[in-house]
């Protein structure tokens, strides 16, 4: 027992030593392997000055540029129908003709009588040339001329109102009637539409309306078409805020030479308010802490750094830096959840305006 006490400072000794020379004689390369093993891999975004628009989205209904629903003026029986549903027509077009045979009667009536009346006049005329006729009888002539001719004009407005017509040029809707229905008035015969132009309504909170103009350039898009962008401007602004919503109504317009859209969609719609050029960084670059923003910079070592910042606008993807970080840094934009003030990371790829 006594010799093994005084053996074992000698052992400690001996194994001390032994890794001491281990160490010193280990190779460089998996020293250095070891340290980048320690390190944790991230990807970086390199900050710069852009230019970035400060944007006012909205909700807005498409409308037609013009739009109506065909109706009867009187009550009558459908003879011909003079369009399909979904047809594209001149303004002036007939489309639905009703019964007309009375009026077309009584309008030859009144031109056979009206033509007589003409030539009795021009009898009496000459007749009152050689005072073979009197004022009066002359008078009362004219006035019948007159009279038959205001009686065609009204059953020519009469018989007009047997021919429905397309008020402008448009798309028709869906057929209401067929040959042989029994009209009435207010009774849906179809729709037209003007859709080469779609109007666009939406309403703006108040405290956007300083920074709106008739003439403002806006994008528009629908889930019908996604990622397709449909441009139009601001043609007129509410005079008046509604008081309940505290909001104000816009309309742009949108030229729809290709008629994708119709009235009815929902359309996104965002206003360009202004343009700054400023620095920008990515929202994933973005650590929150309370109500503050930090990011993390990566130094020339390879060494993280925590940093507090000032944002001003978003934008989706997007945030405005107004102070805290300077053109040409590099800040972590995918493992800000694996790092810390001071930890060593390894950059994955090469720093880019790219997140």
């Amino acid at each position: 027992m006594a010799m093994g006490k005084k053996l074992s400072p000698l052992l400690f000794g001996v194994v001390l030593m032994i890794g001491l020379l281990a160490f010193l004689n280990w190779p460089e390369d998996n020293v250095a392997q070891a340290v980048a093993q320690r390190a944790t891999p991230v990807k970086v975004f390199t900050v710069e000055h852009r230019l970035f628009p400060v944007t006012i989205d909205a909700l807005g209904t498409a409308n037609a540029n013009e739009s109506v629903t065909l109706t009867a003026q009187v009550t009558d029986t459908v003879t011909q129908v003079k369009f399909d549903d979904g047809d594209t027509v001149e303004q002036g077009q007939l489309l639905v003709q009703l019964n007309d045979t009375e009026e077309v009667a009584r309008v030859a009536q009144l031109q056979v009588s009206l033509d007589e009346a003409k030539r009795q006049l021009t009898r009496i005329k000459n007749l009152a040339k050689t005072s073979a006729a009197s004022q009066q009888l002359l008078d009362e002539q004219q006035a019948l001329v007159k009279s038959l001719e205001a009686q065609i004009a009204v059953a020519n407005a009469q018989l007009a109102d047997l021919q429905i017509r397309a008020p402008f040029s448009g798309k028709l809707g869906i057929r209401r009637v067929s040959v042989g229905s029994l009209v009435r008035p207010a009774d849906e015969i179809t729709t037209l539409d003007d859709i080469s132009i779609i109007k666009v309504d939406f309403n703006v909170a108040e405290n956007h309306l300083a920074s709106m103009a008739v003439g403002q350039k806006v994008t528009a898009t629908s889930v019908a078409y996604p990622g397709r962008e449909f441009m139009g401007e601001i043609t007129a602004i509410d005079s008046r805020i509604d008081p309940v919503t505290r909001s104000i109504l816009a309309r742009a317009m949108i030229n729809n030479a290709s008629a994708d859209l119709r009235p009815g969609m929902l359309m996104s719609v965002t206003i360009e308010k202004q343009v700054l050029d400023t620095l920008v960084v990515p929202e994933e670059a973005l650590v929150p802490n309370g109500d503050k923003q930090f990011v993390y910079v990566v130094g020339e070592d390879n060494l993280v750094a925590e940093r507090e910042i000032l944002i001003g606008e978003r934008r989706p993807g997007w945030v405005q830096v107004v102070s805290g970080l300077a053109s040409g840094e590099h800040i972590i934009t995918e493992g800000t959840l694996r790092v810390r003030d001071g930890s060593l990371v390894k950059v994955l790829n090469q720093p880019t305006q790219e997140s």
